[in-house]
């Protein structure tokens, strides 16, 4: 009789602890349950707001530069508020609405030239006495802008021929003979001349018109061409002669300490690397700050991403790269890397949640500190970083690292990609010349990526380095306030005339910030 009872005993507590274990393994199955429901429910809260929601990365409490707060348009918020006896007092009065002048949005330029037309009535004898009438006064009743048409001009150019008469009948004197000189063109044997290229590069990598869009519009000018001689006279033109200015830059480029980098993809049909041309190719683009002197912007055409293409352009370089999380950019001897805070800022805005909110605040908050410092000597800046920005900085990778996030929702990969780049993202404290960001390179790199949408790809890696080196002497012209197009005649006249390989220190006088260009190409 016992041992019956000692065996029921022990088959309920074996059967308590079966169940218990189902239990336990239910619960776990739960929690696992729990976590891919709420991942899943961020990837459809964050999709949702990719389909239908605002695609800005603005939040309402970060306000950008140039932007005003909403309670600065209420005047009521600038005007004094009424005492109680004025409140009391029932004041009678009519509402005047002034009219205002309408603020036009469109303008003509100052310089531009002005044509009147004078109209006078057709019939000016006086219908009482048949007398002559006098002009007693004018008024001018409207502008109008009128256009004039671009027209080609065929330049012929002559070489005239002078002779001594003197000298040519004396048999011990050599004859005298001296010839007009021709200037050397841009392209040789070549119809196109230099306001010709500059006006199909400006086209290109200004209005981001491609060439097969192009030779439409010459026919209407008179110039009879196609879109294979416009690439060809693009790819010639880049690498004769804005190429050795695009070496000149990257070589002053390299002796600075502080750069921006980014990169976007490409097309290069006919690839040297065996790849099919649906492969992507990409852009490179490298910036200097305006705290080390004037701004270079510089395009990299290549076939891959590794980090063997960044090594090889800036080989020898030292200093520091502001970039965002791509793993090229790391471990390279002689560089540090200072890591892009609104990369962070756009991982925490992709969790839209109550802990993403968080995290973006956090972000915000440095944001507007960098707004007020933004005019700061980088001496003064760093100071100022230390002593506001810095712990906001460490209080917001502690309360990262002291979160759990776990698993691959959106919130784990925001808290991972900023617990990863704590170095980097704590640069921007140490040196008031970098920058918090990486969108100066982003900015730089925009163009690329809309001329992307419009030429679709390169044929040829030779047309993807020309568009590269195109693209940087146009970026570098803008960030210096110099007219890209007034730029590319200046040098495509004056370099094929002037012996740059013998002497390359005449391209000084060639970059967009010296005083030549800047007096003679300004906007």
């Amino acid at each position: 009789m016992v041992n019956a009872s000692s065996n029921n005993k022990n088959q309920h507590e074996k059967l308590i602890r079966l169940l218990e274990e189902q239990l336990a393994h239910s619960n776990q199955q739960n929690e696992a349950l729990s976590k891919q429901i709420e991942s899943l429910t961020e990837q459809v809260r964050h999709l949702t707001k990719l389909l239908y929601g605002s695609k800005t990365e603005k939040s309402k409490y970060n306000i950008p530069d140039g932007q005003t707060s909403l309670l600065d348009e209420d005047p009521s918020f600038s005007e004094s508020e009424q005492t109680e006896e004025q409140s009391q007092q029932t004041i009678s009065f009519t509402v005047v609405r002034k009219a205002k002048n309408k603020k036009r949005n469109d303008s003509l330029n100052e310089n531009v030239e002005i044509k009147a037309i004078h109209h006078h009535p057709e019939d000016t004898i006086c219908d009482c006495c048949q007398g002559q009438m006098v002009e007693i006064g004018s008024k001018m009743v409207r502008e109008e802008a009128e256009f004039i048409p671009a027209k080609m001009k065929k330049v012929q150019h002559i070489e005239h021929a002078y002779e001594c008469k003197n000298c040519k009948g004396d048999i011990s004197q050599k004859a005298q003979i001296k010839r007009g000189k021709v200037p050397q063109p841009p392209i040789l044997r070549s119809i196109a001349g230099p306001s010709v290229l500059a006006k199909v590069i400006y086209d290109k990598f200004a209005q981001y018109l491609p060439l097969y869009r192009q030779v439409k519009e010459w026919e209407r000018y008179g110039l009879n061409t196609n879109d294979k001689n416009l690439s060809n006279w693009v790819i010639r033109a880049a690498h004769d002669w804005l190429f050795p200015i695009y070496d000149h830059m990257k070589h002053l480029m390299m002796s600075k300490s502080i750069l921006h980098v980014d990169e976007t993809y490409g097309q290069i049909i006919n690839r040297s690397d065996g790849k099919p041309g649906q492969s992507n190719a990409y852009n490179w683009v490298y910036r200097s700050v305006p705290s080390q002197g004037p701004v270079i912007a510089l395009f990299q055409c290549s076939l891959s991403r590794a980090r063997s293409v960044l090594e090889r352009f800036i080989d020898g370089y030292s200093g520091t790269i502001i970039c965002d999380g791509y793993s090229a950019y790391d471990k390279i001897d002689g560089v540090t890397f200072a890591n892009c805070w609104a990369h962070v800022r756009r991982y925490w805005l992709k969790a839209n949640s109550k802990n993403g909110r968080i995290g973006v605040n956090y972000c915000d908050n440095l944001y507007r500190l960098e707004r007020q410092f933004k005019h700061l000597a980088p001496s003064k800046r760093r100071k100022e970083r230390q002593k506001y920005s810095k712990p906001i900085v460490e209080e917001f990778l502690d309360w990262v690292e002291k979160s759990p996030f776990y698993g691959k929702n959106a919130l784990a990969k925001a808290a991972d990609y900023t617990l990863n780049r704590v170095n980097g993202l704590k640069a921007f404290l140490m040196d008031g010349r970098i920058e918090i960001d990486n969108n100066p390179a982003e900015n730089a790199i925009r163009p690329n990526v809309l001329g992307r949408k419009n030429w679709l790809f390169s044929v040829s890696e030779a047309g993807a380095k020309a568009n590269a080196i195109c693209l940087s002497i146009a970026e570098t012209a803008k960030a210096n306030s110099v007219d890209f197009y007034l730029y590319l005649v200046k040098l495509l006249t004056d370099l094929p005339n002037l012996d740059i390989h013998r002497n390359p220190e005449v391209l000084n006088q060639y970059l967009p910030w010296s005083k030549k260009i800047q007096v003679e190409c300004s906007k």
